[in-house]
């Protein structure tokens, strides 16, 4: 195993180890908060969960306008600034939102973050896809995936520790692992944007911004997007009402709920290279369908099964799919991107997590406010069949393209 790992490190440059390493530590710090967000609003502020779910949608909204504005900002000027901006808004805002007491406030600030926080996300996958050629950007992908759910494995146990005796623990604490990246990040990794094109020199900030028109004309990629956000519209429901589904219907409290998600963070590290190397065989689209057809049964057996045992297992059976999904996603946004528009088609690609962060959990707790919470997961289920046959039908589409083809048979 370890000479697996020797020679599978030396495939890659030292820049993607570096930026792989600094990100472990940075989704430390948002795995310990994030899963537990939920639960924090509702239990500090006492609302219920179609206001914490509308608290989420609002802030995952900002997200999207500061996403848009970043990837243009990281096209025009690069990748590093915009990533070290980002580190240093989440510090701030650790330090900050732990210590409000009233929910308008709470609210605002929030959505503040969410709109300066989120700049950085599509200059961190434009900066792997810089680095990595592209018959290794499936395998450069799973590995950060890998490294990241060692951090999921890491976060989640230590957040709910740390939420069993005081919420504000976890504030302070991930705001000190964002300041630790950002100085890492500063003196470690250089800027890796690609040198413009002649025609783009002087290109003013404005002009790049107004590049997106050529995004939004893209079709075929605007209906990837589509396909998935159904996808992971049900997928993100593990972030946010998982949480408080668990907590209300079974009675698990966050020590077990953070087991939950380990389990999936353990899966990952155990099998993700393994499943990198092997799917980037076959048709990436197909490989989206394969993948969301896992969602589709996980998902869909939290309205059915009662147990820890079982909670685990259909988290085992969505993290398969994750495994499959995440990478090929990437590299599939990737694929569609010119190399001077990376970071703004990696911006609307964006959307795919943001869309479903602002509507899923205020829809799934108008839900659980007001009908039988399990009616989440059908409906979950229901939206994953509809995202099959989509992936399908872009397979059927574009699939025959050499920029699609699998890396193993692609010249």
């Amino acid at each position: 195993m370890f000479q697996n790992f020797k020679d599978t490190y030396h495939q890659f440059p030292r820049a993607f180890w570096v930026v792989v390493g600094t990100h472990f530590i940075d989704v430390i710090g948002n795995t310990l908060l994030n899963p537990f967000f939920a639960l924090y609003v509702t239990q500090k502020f006492h609302v219920g969960m179609t206001e914490a779910g509308l608290l989420l949608g609002t802030n995952s909204l900002a997200g999207i306008v500061g996403s848009t504005i970043g990837g243009a900002v990281s096209d025009k000027f690069g990748r590093r600034g915009v990533i070290l901006f980002g580190l240093i808004v989440s510090a701030l805002s650790g330090l900050t939102l732990g210590f409000v007491t009233e929910y308008y406030l709470f609210y605002s600030l929030s959505v503040f973050v969410g709109l300066m926080g989120s700049a950085s996300q599509p200059a961190h996958h434009a900066m792997l896809a810089d680095i990595l050629p592209p018959d290794k950007r499936a395998e450069g992908f799973g590995i950060s995936r890998v490294v990241a759910n060692f951090a999921w494995i890491i976060g989640p146990t230590i957040g709910g520790f740390l939420a069993s005796f005081n919420y504000l623990y976890l504030f302070l604490t991930d705001a000190v692992i964002s300041i630790v990246t950002a100085i890492l990040v500063f003196r470690l990794i250089p800027e890796t944007k690609p040198q413009p094109k002649e025609k783009n020199k002087n290109e003013t900030l404005m002009q790049t911004i107004s590049g997106y028109r050529i995004v939004f004309f893209d079709q075929p990629f605007l209906g990837f997007i589509f396909a998935s956000i159904l996808m992971i519209l049900v997928y993100q429901q593990m972030y946010s009402s998982l949480s408080v589904f668990l907590r209300d219907v079974h009675g698990i409290d966050p020590q077990f709920y953070g087991l939950v998600m380990s389990s999936s963070a353990v899966t990952v590290v155990l099998f993700q290279f393994s499943i990198s190397k092997f799917i980037k065989q076959y048709p990436p689209f197909l490989m989206m369908m394969t993948a969301t057809g896992f969602y589709m049964i996980g998902f869909t057996m939290y309205g059915f099964v009662a147990t820890m045992p079982l909670f685990i297992a259909a988290m085992i059976i969505i993290t398969i799919g994750e495994m499959v999904a995440m990478p090929t996603s990437n590299v599939l946004a990737a694929s569609f991107a010119p190399e001077d528009m990376r970071a703004r088609y990696m911006a609307i690609f964006g959307l795919t997590w943001a869309v479903p962060s602002m509507i899923g959990p205020w829809a799934a707790g108008l839900v659980m406010d007001n009908y039988d919470p399990r009616y989440v997961w059908y409906i979950g289920g229901a939206l994953c069949v509809v995202a099959i046959f989509a992936f399908y039908g872009l397979h059927h589409r574009l699939g025959a393209r050499e920029k699609f083809q699998p890396a193993a048979i692609s010249r």
